[in-house]
């Protein structure tokens, strides 16, 4: 087993990635390497860096969790072209969150890329092929830069080929790596070396299990070690034939994890789901894989041709109709068939006698199935939400009937009690509702306070509901603070409750930093909703609650020292030499595109039918925990029929929203006179009203000819005598939502309730966008353009509307003057929240800028000579600005 006293593997890009037991299995995006992308080679020996930039960002869109960048090709430059696209990706926070592994065969590649990531990333690879003396050599480099390694099984005679070489060339160097070098025994990843199996050569028939046995044994004897490898080389045998690689693919994957495999490069596109692989071919893959009959390959060629290039298909099947009620209720609950419920609960309800006895029996066991099939990653949220909606319209069935018998629901009552509530200021809850379900179909009774929700208010509920957990959520960056109040107050009353903090601007180092050392009670970061049900199992289990309370408080007091210990003058420069190093846009020649008109204009319900155009589906899909990029989703082994589905199923709300005018789409459009004097940006308005808003600088260190960039930098500065222009805009799509969200919970219908929500989202998100286009050809007309919306999607446009709260400009008392300027509350009905939320939710907010060069980047961490300074420019305290950019902060 391995040693628990050993940290986990932490890399970071700029989230931390926390390899632990739990993870399960860590995904190496692989599609910006030039050796196996054509794409991706061919993109960046044109210097075509934007649209390779474009594919790394695919990756972390499908779900990769560390990005592989390789540029060992002969015709390049590699350590140029690494440096160049490692420094773009540094610019990039959607890409740059995740950590990096550099990756070459060549050493001067290595340190160059190991020079340009930010966080700790991983270096692939070294080995033992040049002796132990180069090998010792790098490892002391990589140390030095802070990295983690990829330790190939291959020595001075070549690739380790079977078990005995595999293990014996991993122990070799993991002591010289641990004993001589020092090296911290988590940062070492093996890998073991994965080959073709089914090639017709005798020696090649235990490749896999040779691989499997080798990783077992480096998990067990080599304390702290992670194992990794490429999965589709093990199927390459079988190339066309996809059938059976994905089934290949599933099969060794699963019994690679089993025996401690913990991350490697995977395709999700080329993966079937292990348990849905017909079981005659699951047979035919396993006898090669695990080497269990002699004539394996030769059955499974066979096979092969009778399975390729068929395609599953879908049958409808009424069968369960046939079985038990209990059958079928556990059957309507796992497939989230509404159509029977009723009849079946009432046959239930007649059968066992007793309405408790239905919930009791048949139902829980039903969402136990559920629960399990979740957290195995056998079912997904779309189709857990929707067994919520069974269980839910069950119960509500059965409810007067134990009205009139004047019982409890005991199994209800029971059950350990959740407090969800999306705390004050802040109105985003989707997240929170996706939680409760995802905790409702595992037996716990969720009391949810909605949104909103001040502290002494989640505190008395808390304590009269005599709740197990508490659970908070927030979207903007003032929710932290709250957050950090609702423990105080917890710790003032001696509350010993549970607190789970989840939300987009929540991490697990502020919980760690902030809200923990608040609260003696256990506090616990939850990343998304599949992490809730074990988090808070353990939370609460009478075996498990002390150990693991313990065991988190020590976990985070690690890192709050290690946070505090830090050292950041060396990735950050001081204020006034980063304005020095501000874009160089020659604004000498340039004439700022005049605008058609200057002032505000207004739209009132605008035409749904034509926003609908304009959205954006690939962020829809990863509401429901569905990662993939539209439409390419629909095509993915694992998730792809799921996800017609759910877009079926948006599609028909959408029609409904749009025929019965069940939402209106409002925006507010306003285009002045502006010039930039420093790092802010006074506006003028027609009547001769001056108004400035304030912008902030990157003040990380970049590298060669890359700016410290301000969004201050697009505007023609007041001393070269240029009138330039800015906009604004504010645009919702969620006026009336309210009547629906109230239906759909009348109906005990979460699956509608999100997904009303989730498109209101994509509506208001489309609106922005269809506005923005307006503004660029039509009443600014800066641009003609004939695009897609592909095209919009990837942003192929002259000009950028970056919002208050987002990456560029994450201050969001930047909005107040916004809406005033504009009055947007009057003719758009948005207001803000005290916390400068925008209600509805589904509203966005932000600024227009016209100049070719501007476009999108992340702030990062700004230090304290900026905070300084930008309190003087707002005439705000220092202590209300650090609160605002709390996650921003480099101190």
């Amino acid at each position: 087993m391995i040693n628990k006293k050993i940290p986990y593997l932490r890399l970071s890009g700029l989230e931390p990635l926390v390899i632990t037991p739990e993870t399960n299995f860590v995904n190496i995006g692989e599609r910006t390497n030039v050796t196996g992308s054509r794409k991706f080679l061919r993109l960046i020996q044109e210097e075509n860096f934007e649209e390779a930039l474009s594919i790394a960002r695919d990756q972390v869109e499908g779900g990769a969790q560390i990005l592989d960048v390789n540029m060992d090709e002969g015709m390049l430059d590699g350590e140029q072209a690494m440096v160049k696209f490692l420094n773009l990706i540094a610019s990039e926070p959607e890409i740059s969150k995740i950590p990096i592994m550099v990756d070459s065969s060549k050493w001067p590649i290595i340190e160059a890329g190991l020079k340009c990531i930010q966080g700790k990333g991983v270096v692939n690879s070294i080995s033992l092929k040049n002796g132990e003396e180069e090998f010792a050599q790098q490892a002391r480099k990589i140390k030095m830069y802070g990295a983690a390694v990829v330790v190939m099984a291959f020595d001075e005679k070549g690739q380790a080929d079977n078990y005995e070489r595999r293990i014996s060339i991993c122990e070799r160097s993991y002591r010289i790596l641990v004993d001589k070098v020092k090296f911290p025994p988590q940062d070492i990843i093996f890998d073991p070396n994965i080959f073709p199996v089914a090639t017709g050569m005798d020696e090649h028939r235990k490749n896999a299990i040779d691989f499997f046995q080798a990783t077992k044994w480096i998990r067990e004897n080599l304390p702290g070690a992670n194992v990794s490898g490429g999965v589709s080389n093990v199927s390459f045998s079988f190339r066309g034939n996809n059938t059976v690689r994905e089934a290949m693919h599933s099969a060794f994957l699963y019994h690679a994890i089993k025996n401690g495999m913990n991350m490697g490069i995977v395709n999700p596109t080329m993966l079937e789901v292990y348990d849905e692989i017909p079981k005659d071919l699951l047979e035919h893959v396993e006898d090669v894989l695990l080497d269990r009959r002699e004539d394996a390959t030769e059955r499974l060629l066979d096979f092969a041709e009778t399975v390729k290039g068929t395609a599953k298909q879908r049958v409808k099947d009424d069968a369960w109709r046939k079985g038990t009620v209990e059958e079928r209720l556990s059957h309507a609950l796992v497939k989230g068939i509404i159509d029977y419920i009723d009849e079946d609960t009432e046959e239930a309800r007649v059968k066992l006698g007793h309405p408790l006895l239905v919930i009791e029996g048949p139902l829980m066991a039903g969402m136990n199935v559920v629960g399990d099939l979740f957290g195995e990653g056998k079912m997904f949220l779309p189709q857990v939400v929707k067994s919520a909606r069974v269980m839910k319209k069950a119960v509500a069935y059965l409810e007067p009937f134990m009205e009139e018998e004047k019982r409890k629901n005991k199994s209800v009552e029971n059950a350990p009690k959740i407090l969800l509530a999306t705390v004050k200021g802040d109105v985003h809850d989707i997240g929170k509702n996706i939680v409760g379900v995802v905790l409702a179909c595992n037996n716990y009774q969720i009391i949810d306070l909605g949104v909103m929700v001040p502290t002494e208010k989640i505190l008395e509920e808390a304590k009269k509901n005599n709740v197990d957990v508490i659970g908070l959520s927030g979207l903007i960056t003032p929710s932290l603070d709250e957050m950090v109040g609702v423990a105080q107050e917890m710790q003032k009353q001696n509350l010993q409750v549970p607190l789970i903090i989840g939300g987009a601007t929540t991490s697990r180092i502020h919980t760690a930093v902030k809200i923990d050392p608040a609260y003696s009670g256990a506090v616990v970061h939850v990343l998304d909703a599949s992490r809730s049900v074990p988090v808070v199992g353990e939370l609460i289990g009478k075996n498990t609650r002390d150990a693991f309370h313990t065991k988190i408080k020590n976990e985070y007091n690690d890192l709050r020292e290690g946070h505090s210990t830090r050292k950041t003058e060396k990735n950050y420069i001081p204020l006034q030499q980063a304005r020095e190093n501000k874009a160089k846009i020659i604004w000498e020649g340039y004439t700022p595109p005049k605008p058609n008109f200057l002032g505000v204009k207004v739209f009132k319900e605008y035409p749904l039918e034509e926003v609908r155009q304009f959205i954006d589906w690939t962020p829809f899909f990863q509401t429901w925990m569905l990662k993939g990029k539209f439409p390419k989703i629909f095509e993915d082994k694992v998730i792809g029929e799921e996800a017609k589905k759910l877009y079926a199923d948006a599609n028909i709300m959408l029609d409904e929203i749009i025929a019965e005018k069940q939402l209106t789409a409002n925006a507010i459009i306003g285009l002045f006179q502006a010039n930039a004097d420093g790092d802010d940006v006074d506006i003028v308005t027609p009547d001769g009203k001056t108004e400035r808003f304030h912008f902030l600088r990157q003040q990380g260190k970049k590298g060669q000819r890359i700016p410290n960039l301000s969004l201050a930098d697009y505007i023609a500065p007041q001393e070269t005598g240029i009138e330039d222009y800015m906009g604004m805009f504010a645009v919702t799509a969620g006026v009336g939502i309210e009547k629906l969200i109230e239906k759909h919970k009348a109906n005990h219908d979460d699956y509608n309730e999100i997904m009303v929500k989730a498109l209101a989202d994509r509506l208001a998100e489309a609106m922005a966008e269809l506005m923005h286009y307006k503004v660029r050809t039509e009443l600014w007309g800066y641009t003609q353009e004939e695009l897609n919306n592909e095209d919009f999607i990837r942003e192929k446009y002259q000009g950028i509307r970056p919002a208050p709260g987002y990456p560029a400009c994450p201050d969001h008392t930047e909005k107040p003057i916004l809406f005033e300027l504009l009055d947007v509350e009057k003719h758009t009905g948005i207001f803000l929240t005290d916390s400068n939320a925008m209600y509805p939710a589904s509203s966005v907010s932000g600024f227009y800028f016209s100049h070719p060069n501007s476009r999108y980047f992340g702030l990062g961490k700004v230090e304290k000579d900026q905070v300084i300074d930008y309190s003087k420019r707002k005439n705000m305290s220092v202590e209300l600005i650090e609160k605002w950019l709390g996650p921003n902060l480099a101190y």
